[in-house]
């Protein structure tokens, strides 16, 4: 008798230890998105302690991560992403990059693309500035030697993203703009994200740092839209630069015809919205570095409300 009611409670008991493993087995795997085998080995190494498992699953990933960046890193990156964050005064755009468009949708991938434009955004508030518009290029060394918030740098985030996805990644290049108050700055990415993040995703991203009589982030965003489509070499200046015939092939962003409404320029734009841009960035996934870099360095020539 006693015998039958020691087993009966040894099945039971081992019943509910194996739905509790599974459970576990299911946080874990939804949670990180790796194998079966992994989250079990896991999981039996650390006693079912759902948390130290899940730690230990990242350092493994992280370090093979960095073993297969070794063997991948000659792989072409030829599709990425563009990343655009803004917060306050300050903003961040960034391209990492890939080696498939279906990685480059891939979630995980789009979480290191905001770890890379948030610990860019961050570097930003570290620097001091001594203009009214300061904007630094991070070229792929430094980028990937930020320290992020949790104390890894992005190099070792890149490293845990290969070694979860299997492609090759790298993180390309990056700037960070930073405005006086009194400025208004803005941020888009294109294609525009269907459900808008903190930060947002694209082929093409830009900022812009504008002033307005009134606060116009609207007015900000079709600029934006307008320099990602419209791809001007520089503001202009009324007084000095002077359009050409051929509007459809106008490089100076006050002569242009206005993306949204072409029967009006950009410069017509502005004065009607007693507005003047002072400085922008754009980024294209897969352009060179220097085609960016030198397309104005500096605050830019303005025009006048």
């Amino acid at each position: 008798m006693i015998s039958g009611q020691f087993c009966r409670y040894f099945n039971t008991g081992n019943t509910v230890w194996q739905s509790t493993a599974k459970s576990l087995l299911g946080k874990l795997r939804k949670k990180t998105g790796y194998t079966f085998a992994n989250c079990k080995k896991a999981l039996d190494l650390h006693e079912n302690d759902i948390t130290k498992a899940e730690a230990w699953l990242k350092e493994q990933a992280q370090s093979m991560g960095w073993a297969k960046a070794q063997k991948l890193q000659g792989r072409s990156t030829s599709q990425g992403l563009i990343a655009v964050m803004v917060e306050n005064n300050y903003g961040a755009l960034v391209e990492i990059n890939c080696e498939t468009d279906f990685v480059a949708r891939n979630k995980t991938f789009q979480g290191l693309a905001e770890i890379v434009v948030a610990t860019t955004l961050k570097y930003a508030g570290s620097l001091k500035n001594v203009d009214r518009i300061n904007k630094t290029f991070l070229d792929a060394e430094l980028l990937k030697n930020l320290s992020t918030i949790d104390g890894k740098t992005i190099a070792d985030h890149a490293a845990l993203t290969i070694g979860t996805l299997g492609e090759n990644i790298s993180v390309k290049r990056g700037l960070c703009m930073t405005v006086d108050p009194s400025i208004q700055l803005v941020g888009c990415t294109h294609p525009a994200p269907v459900n808008p993040l903190p930060a947002s995703f694209g082929r093409y991203g830009a900022l812009l740092a504008f002033q307005c009589q009134s606060e116009n982030q609207q007015l900000g965003l079709q600029l934006c839209q307008h320099i990602i489509g419209m791809n001007p070499t520089k503001i202009g200046n009324a007084e000095g630069d002077k359009p050409i015939s051929n509007t459809d092939e106008e490089t100076i962003m006050i002569h242009q015809d206005f993306l949204l409404d072409p029967s009006l320029s950009v410069q017509q734009v502005l004065l009607g919205a007693h507005a003047e841009i002072l400085d922008f960035a754009r980024y294209e996934m897969g352009e060179s570095n220097e085609s960016t870099e030198s397309t104005e360095d500096n605050i830019s020539q303005t025009i006048s409300a």
